[in-house]
């Protein structure tokens, strides 16, 4: 019997059985119809030239096969995961137990010079102080005057200071082409390029740049679905900032393939240490030992993550069975403001040294949780099973969190509060998929993080002060990680329910995946029968405003 035969389903049946399993480690597995009962079997992943070798692995780790086409039937696989783009006929003609890995149309998120015109559309449309966290962007060659203009105009009212610009190829990646320049003589491009105000004043560690990598999962456009991830890489500079030398690309960019060859990737760097990267959380950590509030930052990212996703989910062609892993690259400058440099299409992931390891592996393993538990749960509704299906998880309303227990959470932990409780206690939880059809409650997401990658990413560092232009606001005893589900000013008395259409809220979280849209009872409803931008940006800048109230009120009580 082939896996295309019957619809697929999380399988519930022995619990008990299956606990004991999964507490030994079992595979992923699928189920097949006979006679005597149920025969499992591993699920099928397909790869190409281009698929990451970690991916490979994790999926091997957890127990599946790999697809052979001289074995196995055309469609006998359940996820096709690789870096190029998928045809507009394969999403036409994917089946119902199958995934891909990549959403149509979404390089106009991806590449430089489309984004930039987006957020610029967004920025006219809604107002410029929500989309303020993109740098003035120019697109050559069809934005040279404007930008000359706007060259001399700064020039002008800066008299003997330097303005500094960043040219970089509309196309490229890991830092090729980029140039950085004061005076426009040294401007040259002989393609599509995009020119940016240079942020010269990044928030620097031991004197050294930093940028963020922050990873976000698009489980569905239609109706929009947005995850975030609570851990991530922070990729540092090899040498100390020096506006000086703008032709130092070590000082200058973060980009880790350009930094890995540098002469001080090696040394030992003030505060930085050895490398030239450090997992998301130890970075937080970093910054609540000077008495910043990385939550209200972590917030303002989360704003940032959606407005940038509104701005291309309305043209994204509707597709199944898919989902899109992007890497948003975010500076933060020395008054702790966000800044979204690009986002990346397929994010890098080569494992170059322990950090990777560390953040990428889990990564991969929380992605494959969250795409089958998200889309089991979307199949057995698509199936007329939602009446039978798992218990809703609740939804906070537009005026409310989850209260104080999420958010007292400890810095350290990776567990967030849900309406299902998580056993932190247990190892990996493994889900098991049956192609014959049950209305069975879905599994736990899976493991959390391994207790040594904790230890390596919480690790207390060298007690260098960063060099900020305000004064730091309060300490804070919360996670960074929270999502905006779980603020910290309201208190939960109503909750959202799956709706009497058959509409289903997305699970809150996955592994270190925890979703950031739709956030209230308002997004939901506006995102799920056609997606109404202009009202869900009007419910985002509502909450946005009582979080600056709710800040500004904090530090009026110190």
């Amino acid at each position: 019997m082939s896996l295309r035969e019957g619809n697929v389903q999380v399988c519930s049946e022995g619990t008990e059985n299956r606990r004991a399993q999964d507490e030994k480690g079992e595979p992923d597995l699928v189920a097949e119809d006979q006679p005597s009962g149920a025969t499992w079997k591993p699920l099928v992943f397909r790869v190409d030239e281009t698929t990451p070798d970690v991916v490979q692995s994790v999926l091997l780790e957890r127990g599946w096969d790999k697809f052979d086409n001289r074995e196995q039937d055309v469609e006998d696989w359940n996820l096709y995961w690789r870096t190029s783009s998928f045809r507009m006929a394969e999403h036409v003609n994917v089946k119902p137990w199958q995934r891909l890995n990549h959403h149509p149309g979404t390089s106009k998120l991806t590449r430089k010079d489309r984004l930039g015109k987006l957020l610029k559309h967004m920025k006219g449309t809604y107002g410029s102080p929500l989309y303020e966290f993109i740098p003035s962007t120019f697109v050559m060659p069809n934005d040279y005057c404007k930008f000359v203009g706007e060259y001399f105009k700064e020039k002008q009212a800066l008299g003997a200071k330097p303005g500094f610009w960043i040219c970089k190829p509309a196309e490229l990646s890991r830092g090729r082409g980029i140039v950085i320049f004061s005076d426009i003589k040294d401007l040259t491009f002989d393609d599509t390029y995009i020119v940016q105000k240079y942020i010269c004043n990044p928030l620097l560690v031991g004197r050294y740049k930093c940028d963020l990598r922050i990873y976000v999962c698009v489980t569905s456009f239609k109706p929009l679905t947005i995850y975030i991830y609570q851990e991530g890489l922070v990729r540092f500079a090899t040498e100390k900032f020096d506006l000086s030398n703008l032709r130092n690309s070590y000082a200058h960019l973060t980009n880790s393939s350009i930094n890995k060859s540098g002469a001080s990737y090696g040394k030992i760097k003030e505060v930085v240490g050895r490398g030239c990267k450090w997992t998301l959380r130890r970075f937080f950590s970093y910054l609540r030992s000077w008495d910043v509030d990385d939550l209200c930052l972590w917030q303002q990212i989360q704003h940032m993550v959606i407005l940038t996703v509104l701005a291309i989910a309305p043209s994204v062609p509707f597709a199944t069975n898919c989902f899109e892993l992007f890497g948003f690259d975010v500076l933060i400058d020395d008054n702790l403001k966000p800044w979204l440099l690009e986002v990346n299409y397929s994010p890098a992931l080569s494992l170059d040294c322990s950090t990777d390891v560390s953040v990428k592996r889990k990564l991969i393993h929380d992605t494959i949780e969250l795409i089958y538990l998200h889309g089991l749960r979307n199949e057995r509704k698509e199936r007329g099973d939602h009446a039978h299906g798992s218990p809703s998880v609740p939804l906070a309303d537009s005026d409310k969190g989850l209260g104080d227990t999420c958010s007292r959470l400890p810095c350290g932990s990776l567990l967030q509060v849900t309406s299902r409780t998580l056993n932190k206690d247990k190892p990996a939880i493994k889900k098991a998929v049956r192609i014959h059809p049950e209305n069975k409650p879905a599994t736990q997401p899976r493991e959390v993080m391994n207790r040594k990658d904790v230890l390596l990413s919480t690790r207390e560092p060298p007690k260098t002060k960063p060099k900020f232009k305000g004064r730091p606001t309060a300490p804070t005893t919360l996670t960074p990680y929270a999502s905006l589900l779980q603020s910290p000013a309201h208190k939960t008395s109503a909750s959202l329910r799956d709706t009497s259409d058959g509409s289903q809220v997305p699970h809150p979280q996955a592994g270190n995946f925890v979703l950031i849209f739709p956030f209230n009872e308002a997004t939901f409803g506006a995102s799920r029968n056609g997606l109404q931008v202009k009202r869900i940006i009007q419910v985002l800048q509502k909450r946005m405003n009582k979080q600056h109230s709710h800040v500004a009120g904090k530090k009026m009580q110190r």
